[in-house]
Formats: structure tokens, sequence, C-alpha cells
């Protein structure tokens, strides 16, 4: 579905999601695998495992599947569950970014011709 609006946020493009079944089974089976290795590591951090080298680096190394599981099931629900929306932004050039409010784009005008010769020199892209 596209629309033909140009003005800021108005929708361009909507594509629904998938919604597959096979991806929530499989983001369901991801989160048991996740809620045990969750429960390997507090049981390991409660009964001293991190206290010698070799059990740190398991520890290290369940915490590293966790994230990693973890990464997986997120990346699932974004790919199969939530639309692609795009919306119409507002276009700005690059040198816009710097300034916090709009009407300081132009700079401030505070003193005489030298002033406006050292605002110029200073900012480049001063309107003329």
């Amino acid at each position: 579905m596209s629309s033909t609006g140009s003005t800021y946020g108005d929708i361009h493009r909507y594509e629904p999601a998938r919604e597959s079944t096979a991806a929530a089974i499989a983001i369901v089976l991801l989160t048991v695998v996740e809620i045990v290795f969750v429960f390997m590591f507090t049981y390991g951090l409660v009964n001293g495992w991190g206290l010698s080298d070799t059990g740190n680096m398991f520890l290290g190394g369940i915490l590293a599947v966790i994230f990693i599981d973890l990464a997986f099931i997120l990346a699932l629900y974004r790919k199969e569950f939530l639309p692609d929306v795009m919306i119409v932004k507002k276009r700005r050039r690059k040198w816009e970014d710097l300034y916090i409010r709009e009407e300081d784009v132009d700079g401030e005008t505070l003193g005489t011709d030298a002033w406006e010769q050292v605002k110029r020199a200073v900012y480049p892209y001063y309107k003329r």
C-alpha cells in the first residue's frame, strides 16, 4: 500500500507482517532455551562457579549464549511480526544538524559589517 502524500508524517509505504506460524514456534523454542541458560547461569553464579578460572570462562560462555539467543529471538520477531512502514520525513541539509533551533540557522545579527565578515568566515554556508 502506497500513498502519494508528501507532507511530513504521511505513510509512504506499508507492508503488513508475515506472521508465520513457524517463526512463532521458533520464538517459543528459543525462549525456552533462553530460560534454561538463564537458570544455568544463575545456578552457577549462586554456587560460586566464577571463583575458579574454568568456571569463570564457563559462566562467560553461558552469558554469551544467552545474549546470542536473545538476538535471534529479537531478529525473528522484528522480521516476522513487525510491519514494514516507511514514512515521509523532513529532508534536511547536513549542516542543519549543528543548530538547536530553526531560527538559529542563519546566525545571530549582533554587530555591523565587520561582524558579518566574521560570520561569513566562520560559517561558510551563510545565506546570501
